[in-house]
């Protein structure tokens, strides 16, 4: 199972999830952030550093927001190659 970030950090990207990242699978779309499903190791590192409260594990994603799971996938099929976001601290 992997984490998906959902519809609250659209407008937002706090970034503090990047921090915390152990392994940068964390990445900057135009309107919000995205978990790579393949590099995420299930940590949840990043979870409770959320202040919008938009990551969950996939099978936990509230119902109305379902559609995150396949947006996530989806970015990294339309954006193969892309950087991650940095972190403050790197």
């Amino acid at each position: 199972m992997t984490y998906i970030i959902a519809e609250p950090c659209i407008g937002v990207k706090d970034r503090a999830c990047v921090d915390v990242c152990p392994v940068e699978c964390i990445y900057e779309g135009e309107e919000m952030l995205f978990i790579h499903p393949e590099e995420c190791i299930d940590c949840g590192a990043c979870e409770p550093e959320c202040p919008v409260t938009a990551i969950f594990e996939e099978s936990g994603t509230p119902e109305q927001w379902t559609r995150y799971i396949e947006m996530n996938v989806q970015f990294f099929r339309d954006h193969p190659g892309i950087s991650p976001a940095a972190g403050k601290g790197k």
